[in-house]
């Protein structure tokens, strides 16, 4: 059943209409923050219509003989929270399909989580999902979601945590139709400065019209966190553990669309860091990164919407050429260094042109730092970070570090970040790309002039004509005015 979202309904409400609903039923498995999110329900009333079950495997030998042992011993982890829903979710159905499963919904809801120890050391975080059915005798669906929880203590943490849980029960049996509904009903009674989503995934046949994709860019779109993160497949990520002890290189772009010049800084910046002595190049992950900004057009006021489809036609395109993607709310590069420095502490590189240099030293960027670009560079250049610049052609002259003049009051200080080998020129890098700027490639795609092909990678020149991707003239259906896709195959 889909009900109209109500934003001014309170926690007690939601698990009170859960309580009474005849055919909700099912257990709750929680490690590490109380059991909060079950209590809510007790508090509530009438919750014997809805609760199986309630525990909690606090010893980590009685975890594993619960739920099996881990190969790495990370008990807040997705792979710990997967096994926990598994195992609840067979109990029920093994115990009690025979006996109600003809007019019952079951569901089981876990969750792995560690709030701030006394000495407020550790990083305060969990994994939480449902298992659930939404008509009895069906297939199961799974949201997964991972919180930062922020407030600075730990009982604050615990009550956050059975907020969340309650309204990700809700979400599930009342709002799952609408995706973007069931993600803004998370933070109900919450709010951003008490706990961060960065990530969420839809899975079963309810679900599968749910791009978990465009749930990551909904969840930095709505400011639920900074940044998200999916692999090539398409699948999305929790940062902390897809990067988790990683040398991370990161290249930023809209990548509208990528083209040879993108793939060149990438490859050869790779290259080059891998060559630095402190880099274990087997243990290199590769980011290519979208900020918002950089998915709204040119010149768009600054609440413009973003285009979903063009959004989901550039993910397309970096994935079929095996990229990880990041998306993030960070304008500043020293805000998406400071986010990344929080993950890992081995050396990290950023792949950039020349024309953003050049952004990098303009101080009217940092007009809202107290310490102005010396704050800002404190920050972007205190870790384990190099830059690696990809140069760029300018009336003829081949711009790079070696002819980069910053303000005269700025020149020792970019001596100093060239000598201790912070910042260096990108070599090896193929000339003609050069010659290549984006737009006019983006323009020639628009027009269909013949050529433009040479320009992109192969294949994704493939996909663009195949799929009409970024305006490109696809024949037209007299009959109905729609583009006229062709095979992929064909288009190669």
């Amino acid at each position: 059943m889909n009900i109209t979202y109500n934003k001014d309904i309170g926690t007690k409400q939601k698990a009170l209409a859960i309580n009474l609903d005849p055919e909700i039923y099912g257990s709750f498995a929680e490690i590490g923050a109380g059991q909060d999110v079950a209590a809510n329900f007790f508090k509530a009333g009438a919750s014997s219509g809805t609760i199986a079950k309630t525990m909690s495997a606090y010893d980590m030998t009685v975890s594993d003989a619960i739920y099996g042992a881990l190969k790495v011993k990370r008990y807040v982890s997705e792979s710990r929270l997967m096994a926990m829903l598994g195992h609840e979710y067979s109990l029920l159905i093994e115990r009690l399909a025979k006996q109600r499963g003809d007019n019952t919904t079951f569901f089981a809801f876990s969750d792995t989580v560690s709030t701030l120890n006394y000495h407020k050391t550790n990083e305060a975080h969990g994994w939480m999902g449902l298992r659930f059915q939404l008509e009895p005798n069906g297939a199961f669906n799974d949201v997964v979601i991972h919180v930062k929880l922020l407030d600075t203590d730990s009982n604050l943490q615990q009550q956050a945590v059975g907020v969340l849980g309650v309204n990700l029960l809700y979400a599930c049996f009342y709002y799952h139709e609408t995706p973007t509904v069931f993600l803004l009903s998370l933070m109900d009674e919450l709010s951003k400065d008490r706990i961060q989503i960065d990530m969420i995934r839809f899975d079963g046949p309810n679900f599968e019209k749910v791009d978990n994709r465009l749930m990551s860019l909904h969840l930095v779109k709505y400011g639920f966190s900074d940044a998200a993160l999916f692999g090539p497949d398409g699948e999305n990520q929790q940062p902390s553990e897809a990067l988790y002890k990683k040398h991370i290189v990161v290249i930023r772009g809209r990548f509208r669309p990528i083209i040879n010049v993108h793939m060149d800084m990438l490859n050869t910046g790779v290259k080059q860091f891998k060559q630095e002595p402190d880099v274990d190049k087997k243990n290199v992950a590769v980011i290519s990164e979208l900020t918002l900004q950089s998915l709204k057009e040119r010149n768009a006021a600054e609440n413009a919407e973003i285009d979903e489809k063009d959004f989901l036609d550039r993910v397309d395109i970096l994935c079929s050429l095996g990229q990880t993607v990041l998306i993030s709310n960070f304008h500043e590069y020293y805000k998406l260094v400071s986010y990344l420095s929080k993950i890992t502490n081995l050396k990290m590189g950023v792949v950039l042109g020349y024309p953003n240099l050049e952004y990098i030293f303009g101080e009217e960027h940092y007009t809202d730092l107290p310490g102005g670009i010396l704050e800002s560079f404190a920050t972007l250049f205190s870790r384990k970070v190099k830059l690696f610049i990809y140069p760029t052609l300018r009336n003829g002259v081949i711009m790079n570090c070696l002819r980069f003049f910053p303000p005269p009051h700025l020149i020792d200080l970019y001596r100093y970040l060239i000598a201790n080998n912070k910042i260096e020129d990108i070599r090896n890098y193929n000339e003609n790309n050069l010659h290549v700027q984006t737009d006019i490639v983006l323009q020639l795609i628009k027009q269909g002039v013949e050529g433009w092909e040479q320009y992109v990678p192969a294949e994704v020149a493939t996909m663009i004509k195949a799929r009409c991707l970024f305006g490109y003239p696809c024949p037209v259906d007299p009959t109905t005015g729609a583009s006229i896709k062709i095979d992929e195959a064909a288009a190669k």
